[in-house]
């Protein structure tokens, strides 16, 4: 029997963000150890009201595949919204309990393998890829065992996680919906090094590119026919072909789109269609994302959209803050906007401010307030909003802390205490706000949102306005030299080579 042991830390990081993500937040949203671990990923929900099955239980699906010959032994899992860099104290705490979880799974029964479970875009205030650390400490653990390491489609490869790792893989769908998926092949490599029936051979390429690509979309042109391609790999010549298509506003000056193969013993296999991938990365590279619309040119278009509105909703994104990219989640321009300009729709709408909670939380429902709102996390991008109206409810939730729902006119504003991840319905139809009534929704969400409101949304705006998720606020980071689009680059392969360290 050999045993295969399975963790997760998994944050992305937003540079641009000035709040900190501390380990309260990772205990407030998923944090499990050990045996509760286990019973999570295999008969209950893997991470507590949001997803029932992701990357540990497909690992473990693929563990009970070959149940004689493999235990799954459980270590840490520790998962935080999106948001601003890592404390180093919060990072170095959860490193430890990774750390000292290895050493004694590792004491107690000997550990065949691991299977490590990043996003491959934190950040980590003073600790420069802190990824890497964390796949550097598990290896001195481990020794020649097998190490096999997953992230998010938008995770940075580098060279140190790339020599560090014996295989990594990475989401094929955008919006993400092969979470499992994913975890259930790296866990067949690892389980098949790990028995000696496979010899994992990793090639990568590195691109100076932070946006491109269109809306990035996996089954739309101009990347359908990359990911294609990708998927026809693995049917064919690899055990993994990944596109991994960044995450713009994290820190790394090596930052960018990057591929990375993973065949069964076949070094120049998984180099030439690196390669390959890489060219057809580059070629899209002149795709850039969507304009998008003003706010006050969305909201004219949801009134005109009458029909839609009665049929379901008109679904308004706020791309400017963007809660689950890493966005603070208080920016108050599109929330002016919509009580300046959509009156008579109703319209839900969500920004965190935990001072505005704990100033009303005393008050009971149908108590009238009058307070300002939003501009106090990230007081440079939007300033407060003044507002009055009545508390509609109150609730505690997991996740978002203590949340107050007002009614401000023709607007119900969901203020939270933690992160205003709207993302899925259930954000707002778990506080009684019903989908089919309301004309505007507003999420805080570019891609996810797309599914989960499906049966409800008849109409899709995006909105810029100023703010951390801005696609051109990533133009202001450092890099490690001239990156596309924000400077004119004409070949890729140099500073591949040198990220590579390749000659």
């Amino acid at each position: 029997m050999k045993r295969i042991g399975f963790a997760r830390i998994a944050q992305e990081t937003n540079a641009l963000s000035p709040v900190a993500t501390t380990l309260r937040d990772f205990e407030a949203s998923h944090y499990l150890e050990g045996d509760g671990l286990l019973a999570a990923v295999t008969a209950g929900r893997e991470v507590a009201g949001l997803f029932r099955r992701v990357e540990l239980a497909g690992f473990v699906a693929a563990a009970r595949e070959r149940r004689a010959e493999i235990e799954p032994v459980a270590i840490v899992s520790a998962w935080a919204p999106s948001g601003g860099p890592v404390s180093t104290a919060c990072f170095e705490t959860l490193e430890a309990r990774l750390l000292d979880g290895v050493r004694r799974a590792h004491r107690q029964g000997g550990l065949d393998g691991m299977y490590l479970c990043l996003h491959g875009a934190m950040g980590v205030v003073g600790i420069a890829d802190p990824e890497s650390r964390l796949i550097r400490g598990v290896r001195e653990i481990l020794g020649g065992a097998p190490l096999v390491v997953s992230h998010d489609l938008h995770g940075n490869l580098t060279r140190a996680r790339v020599e560090a790792a014996d295989a990594i893989v990475a989401y094929q769908t955008n919006p993400h919906r092969d979470h499992a998926r994913t975890g259930h092949k790296a866990g067949r490599i690892a389980i098949g090094a790990a028995l000696g029936e496979l010899r994992p051979e990793m090639a990568w390429r590195s691109l100076p590119l932070i946006l491109g690509g269109g809306s990035t979309i996996d089954f739309l042109s101009p990347m359908r026919a990359v990911f294609r391609r990708a998927r026809r790999a693995e049917r064919r010549e690899a055990l993994a072909a990944s596109v991994l298509m960044a995450h713009p506003w994290n820190s790394d000056p090596a930052l960018g789109w990057s591929t990375a193969v993973v065949t069964d013993g076949d070094r120049a296999a998984a180099e030439r269609l690196a390669d390959e991938l890489a060219e057809l990365c580059w070629a899209r590279r002149h795709h850039q994302p969507p304009e998008f619309a003003s706010a006050g040119d969305a909201i004219a278009d949801a009134r005109r959209a009458w029909l839609r509105r009665k049929l379901g909703c008109v679904t308004i994104a706020d791309a400017s803050d963007v809660v689950t990219a890493g966005g603070p989640g208080d920016s108050t321009h599109l929330l002016r906007a919509l009580l300046d300009g959509a009156g008579g729709m109703l319209t839900y709408c969500a920004i965190r401010d935990p001072q505005a909670v704990a100033a009303i939380w005393g008050r009971s429902p149908g108590a009238r307030v009058a307070l300002s709102v939003g501009g106090t996390l990230d007081p440079d991008s939007s300033p407060p909003l003044p507002i009055a109206g009545a508390i509609a409810s109150k609730h505690d939730r997991r996740g978002f802390g203590r949340t107050v729902v007002l009614a401000v006119e023709h607007l119900r504003l969901v203020v939270t205490e933690g992160p205003a991840m709207a993302m899925r319905p259930a954000f707002y139809t778990d506080l009684g706000l019903s989908l089919w009534k309301a004309d505007i929704v507003v999420v805080k969400n570019f891609f996810p949102f797309l599914l989960f409101f499906l049966p409800y949304n008849r109409k899709t705006l995006f909105v810029r306005t100023r703010g951390a998720t801005d696609f051109h606020a990533a133009f202001g980071l450092a890099f490690d030299g001239p990156v596309h689009p924000r400077d004119a680059v004409d070949d890729w392969r140099p500073r591949d080579r040198a990220r590579r360290g390749a000659p």
